[in-house]
C-alpha cells in the first residue's frame, strides 16, 4: 500500500473510533433555515409570537454574549416582521453579533442593510459609525476573510471601497468627512498617489467648512504629491505641486502643529528641484550649448538661491556670459 492509502486508512479509523456528539439537534425552521437548537426539550423556547417580544429575546441574548441565540432571535424579527418598527433594531443586533464574532466584513454588510432598507431609522447614524470603526480596523492592517472564515489578506482597495460606501450612504453624517480622508489614506498605503490626491481634494472641496478636515486634507495632499515626486525618476512638476500645496497650507493654517514639518519638506523639495535643474544645466554646459545651460542655471537660482547648487550656478553663469561675450 502507498503512504497516501495508509494515511487515509488511519484517518478513517480514527474518525470511526473517536466518539462524536452533536452539540445540539439540527432543526429546519421555515424562514430561518437550518439552525441548532438546545437539546432536552428546549426547541423553539426562544421564539415569540410578537416582534417586540422576539426583539427582547435577541437583546437579552446579546447582552449575555450568547451571540448565536441573539442572531437567531434577531433574524426571526427581520424575516417575519420585516416592516415592523422593531426590524431596524433587530438588523442592528445581527450586525453587532457578527462584529462581536470577529466577522467584520459581514457585519459591515449587515449595517449597510439598515442604511439601505431602513433609511429613516434612528439606527442609521449608529450603523454608519460602526461601519467607520470596522473600516478603520481594516485600514490599520486587519485581514479580510476568505469565505467569511479564513483570514486571508489585507486589502487597501477593499478598505477604500468601504469608506467610499460610508460617504455615499451618508455624505453629511458625522463620520463622512473623516471617511473621505481615510479613502486618501488607503490609497496612500497602496502607493496610488494620484487617487490619494483626488480623495483628499474631494474632502477639501466638500468639507472645506470643517477646519480640521480641510487642514488635514490640504496637508495630506502635499504629502501625496511629495511621495509621488519621489517615485522612479524625480518628477519636477509634481514636486512643484507639492510645494504649492504646502505653501497654501502654511498660509491658511499658520498655527497648525505640522507647519514646521511642511516648511522642512518644502526646503527639501526646492533643493531637489535645484539639483535636478543643475544636472540639466551641466548636461548643456558640457556640450557647450550655452543658451540651454544658462536657462537651467537660472532655474537653480530661482528655485533655491541659498543652496550649494546655486553657488556653483552663479559662477558658471558669469563664466559662460564672459565666454559668449568674448567670442562676439
Amino acid at each position: 500500500m502507498s503512504r497516501r492509502q495508509i494515511f487515509l486508512m488511519i484517518v478513517t479509523v480514527c474518525t470511526v473510533l473517536v466518539p462524536f456528539q452533536s452539540p445540539a439537534p439540527l432543526v429546519f425552521v421555515p424562514g430561518e433555515g437550518w439552525v441548532y437548537e438546545s437539546a432536552g426539550g428546549d426547541i423553539g423556547k426562544w421564539r415569540r409570537e410578537r416582534a417586540k417580544d422576539q426583539l427582547e429575546v435577541a437583546e437579552k441574548a446579546f447582552n449575555a454574549q450568547d451571540y448565536s441565540l441573539a442572531l437567531r432571535a434577531a433574524n426571526r424579527v427581520v424575516s417575519t416582521w420585516s416592516l415592523s418598527d422593531y426590524a431596524p433594531s433587530a438588523q442592528f443586533i445581527k450586525a453587532r453579533c457578527y462584529e462581536e464574532k470577529g466577522n467584520d466584513e459581514r457585519a459591515f454588510n449587515h449595517y449597510q442593510t439598515i442604511i439601505e432598507k431602513y433609511p429613516k431609522s434612528a439606527r442609521v447614524k449608529e450603523a454608519l459609525a460602526r461601519q467607520y470603526q470596522i473600516a478603520l480596523r481594516f485600514l490599520n492592517g486587519q485581514r479580510f476573510k476568505l469565505w467569511n472564515y479564513i483570514p486571508f489578506f489585507p486589502s487597501m482597495d477593499k478598505t477604500a471601497g468601504m469608506f467610499e460606501k460610508i460617504v455615499a450612504s451618508g455624505p453629511y453624517s458625522d463620520v463622512a468627512p473623516h471617511a473621505q480622508l481615510r479613502i486618501g489614506a488607503a490609497r496612500e498605503k497602496q502607493a496610488n498617489y494620484p487617487d490619494a490626491v483626488s480623495a483628499y481634494e474631494r474632502a477639501l472641496d466638500r468639507y472645506h467648512d470643517i477646519r480640521t478636515v480641510a487642514a488635514d486634507a490640504l496637508y495630506r495632499t502635499g504629502i501625496s504629491y511629495q511621495k509621488q515626486a519621489k517615485t522612479s525618476e524625480y518628477d519636477q512638476s509634481t514636486a512643484g505641486k507639492a510645494i504649492a500645496t504646502f505653501t497654501d497650507f502654511v498660509t491658511l493654517y499658520p498655527d497648525d502643529r505640522r507647519v514646521p514639518e511642511a516648511r522642512r519638506i518644502m526646503v527639501a523639495l526646492k533643493t531637489e528641484q535645484a539639483r535636478g535643474n543643475y544636472q540639466i544645466a551641466k548636461f548643456y554646459d558640457d556640450r557647450k550649448r550655452w543658451n540651454g545651460a544658462l536657462i537651467y542655471y537660472n532655474e537653480v537660482l530661482i528655485q533655491d538661491p541659498g543652496s550649494e547648487f546655486a553657488t556653483i550656478a552663479r559662477e558658471r553663469i558669469d563664466q559662460i556670459k564672459k565666454r559668449v561675450q568674448g567670442s562676439n
